[in-house]
């Protein structure tokens, strides 16, 4: 059986985070989006816990609504944020915790309130430990609980961010590194930015959403094959290494995350790594540091040469565009535009997002909606798309509709 595995993303009591995130909203969007497996975010905040508690029951080794609403399968997990300081630099790390049970989840809670730890003021809490200290906590409590690093190249709260991460994993985690069995990419990298870092080799590469709405669940995600959604066996998968088993990754285009290339939004200045070091890491306009981006560490922590050949160890992708942007980029609209909702829960009714931009062929497109969403559909399968890359903090844009003498062709440069 096909999963499509959406494992990282928030509840409403996460900061900046929509107040529709709640364990209802998040499994029917699952199911319009035709994600049969997600994590539940925030397992460690009191009330969601509660929630958690209340409304989910475990039956065959994931997390269903007791009500029997819904199909979708939850596994307990959470965001934390580890904020400390390693040979005289700050370090401030996003990891995504993923557990078993609600034993193991309290006997966490228990563990860092004893540490004088604050998990009621935000569902992704600040815990102010080593990352080391805490995956050793966390495998004594109980040794099925996993760690992986969240969202690994943003500049501000990753494992290899520009401003306050580390340069490896062993760098991070010491005698703790074999424990750690993937990253995730984040939407500002992708595989082939990855497969540059040969020591990323022998971990798995996953993709989630890092969802802030219910709108944004999935637009990344995992494809596995399992028998029936199972926290084991998405732990075996990845311990066990098994590509037999983890078929693909659903990728944003790079491009699009927040903090592809290098730049400047207060001047909206952005640039390729080339340039970047040229002017010295500064804004040619108003002379502050860049914000480093993606782009540039993946770069400078490369031992490969750009588009490497895919390590053998590694699973494919396949880049999407999240439907209701094709939509928009089809009608000339912004997403919110009340036209490309309606058309959008009209297709979702009907079929699945993913199975639309996915599975469906060019006839079934047609006979589902406009030729022209069903081209952009088309275009985007083929990566036949207009780019303007994301940086410090600006999303960034792809267009499937754009000038006809402007390269239809992925690339920054």
């Amino acid at each position: 059986m096909r999963i499509i595995a959406d494992l990282h993303l928030h509840s409403r009591f996460s900061r900046s985070c929509s107040k529709d995130l709640t364990i209802s909203n998040i499994a029917k969007a699952c199911e319009l989006k035709g994600i049969n497996m997600v994590g539940t975010a925030d397992a460690l905040h009191p009330e969601w816990r509660k929630e958690i508690g209340e409304l989910l029951e475990l039956r065959d080794g994931a997390y269903y609504l007791k009500d029997g609403s819904s199909k979708t399968a939850f596994i307990l997990s959470t965001e934390v944020a580890c904020i400390y300081k390693r040979h005289d630099k700050v370090r401030r790390l996003h990891h995504v915790l993923y557990f078993p049970d609600l034993e193991a989840v309290d006997k966490t809670i228990t563990a860092l309130n004893e540490r004088g730890r604050n998990l009621r003021s935000d569902g992704r809490p600040i815990l102010g430990m080593d990352s080391e200290d805490l995956l050793k906590m966390l495998l004594e409590i109980d040794e099925r609980i996993l760690l992986v690093p969240a969202h690994a190249w943003t500049p501000w709260f990753a494992i290899f961010g520009s401003k306050s991460g580390f340069d490896s994993i062993e760098e991070c985690f010491g005698d703790y590194s074999k424990y750690i069995y993937a990253i995730e990419t984040g939407l500002s990298s992708d595989p082939v930015m990855n497969w540059r870092i040969s020591a990323l080799d022998n971990v798995f590469l996953i993709s989630n959403s890092d969802a802030h709405s219910c709108n944004n669940l999935g637009r990344e995600a995992n494809v596995f094959e399992m028998e029936k959604p199972s926290y084991d066996e998405f732990r075996r998968i990845l311990i066990e290494h098994d590509l037999s088993k983890f078929l693909e990754t659903i990728e944003f285009f790079p491009e699009e995350g927040k903090y592809h290339a290098d730049g400047c939004a207060g001047c909206k200045f952005w640039c390729e790594p080339e340039k970047s070091k040229k002017l010295a890491g500064r804004c040619p306009k108003c002379g502050k540091l860049l914000t480093i981006g993606v782009l540039s560490r993946v770069s400078d922590l490369a031992d490969r040469d750009p588009n490497p050949t895919k390590p053998i160890s590694a699973v494919p992708f396949r880049h999407v565009v999240p439907l209701k942007e094709l939509i928009a980029d089809s009608f000339g609209k912004r997403p919110q535009a009340k036209a490309v909702i309606l058309e959008y829960e009209r297709m979702v009714s009907l079929a699945g997002e993913f199975a639309i931009l996915l599975d469906m062929a060019e006839k079934e497109l047609l006979e589902l909606t406009s030729p022209e969403i069903a081209t952009g559909i088309l275009r985007m399968r083929t990566g036949n798309v207009c780019v303007r890359p994301g940086y410090d903090g600006i999303y960034g844009e792809i267009h499937v509709y754009a000038d006809e003498d402007r390269s239809k062709q992925v690339g920054l440069f």
